[in-house]
């Protein structure tokens, strides 16, 4: 292992979290988890007609969508634990808020981009934080952003039924000035991605990767020697007309 150099987590800590990551992250595709949300045949007949493509290159693409939807969630994952590491009093709690710090009374919501939350879910967390001040009157609730607008720590103003509410209690923070707060380290996060690459390296090194296994193409197949039919069959089999399509 080489020496990161971050200062604000030991490179034995941050190996092994990006380690964890790393083994969450999806490689694998099936049949029942590429079904999982029923599939849309229709909308990948367009597309291979459209666009000139193969039903087999439009299922292929539709795999790794499928995928890296999947790894954004452990991408959340990453971002969320790190804290676990950063003591002095900061947790990342199996319910509740994201990451908290009870001593200094600072609870957080993460979210990996700035326009990941629509209108409803912007209220239904602003209101959280809000029910969680007036339990709390030293409590100061954030919602941070990895991929925010700009760096920031502001005041988080809300509309509800057409009504602005803000509360100086309750801030919309940028990773990069969040990691300041809990690290004291104005250029923590910055670090971090500098030497990110340099960790993955290192954890991939040590991996013995097994090749990636899509079975999606060899169980569409058995279904049917069409894979256009498999499709329909596979979201349509109990619709009217299906039996002999």
């Amino acid at each position: 292992m080489q020496s990161y150099n971050l200062g604000f987590i030991s490179d034995e800590n941050i190996f092994n979290h990006v380690k964890q990551t790393v083994l969450r992250y999806s490689a694998n595709i099936d049949l029942k988890e590429f079904n999982k949300n029923i599939v849309d045949p229709i909308k990948l007949t367009f597309d291979a007609k459209v666009y000139g493509r193969s039903i087999e290159e439009v299922v292929a693409s539709e795999c790794m969508r499928q995928m890296d939807k999947s790894n954004n969630n452990h991408i959340g994952y990453f971002h969320q634990n790190l804290f676990q590491y950063a003591g002095n009093g900061w947790k990342v709690p199996n319910e509740g808020f994201d990451v908290v710090n009870e001593e200094q009374h600072i609870f957080v919501e993460m979210k990996n981009k700035h326009n990941t939350m629509n209108s409803s879910a912007s209220q239904k967390t602003y209101m959280k934080m809000q029910n969680k001040i007036l339990r709390d009157s030293r409590a100061t609730c954030m919602l941070v952003e990895v991929i925010a607008t700009k760096s920031q720590n502001r005041t988080w103003v809300v509309s509800v039924d057409g009504e602005q509410f803000n509360n100086d209690h309750v801030r919309r923070v940028s990773i990069d000035k969040f990691y300041e707060i809990v690290f004291g380290d104005s250029e923590a996060f910055a670090k971090l991605c500098r030497a990110l690459p340099l960790i993955l390296d290192d954890v991939v090194e040590t991996m013995n990767h097994e090749a990636n296994q899509n079975t999606v193409f060899a169980e569409l197949s058995a279904i049917s020697s069409d894979i256009i039919k498999s499709l329909y069959l596979l979201a349509f089999k109990t619709y009217e007309g299906f039996d002999n399509f």
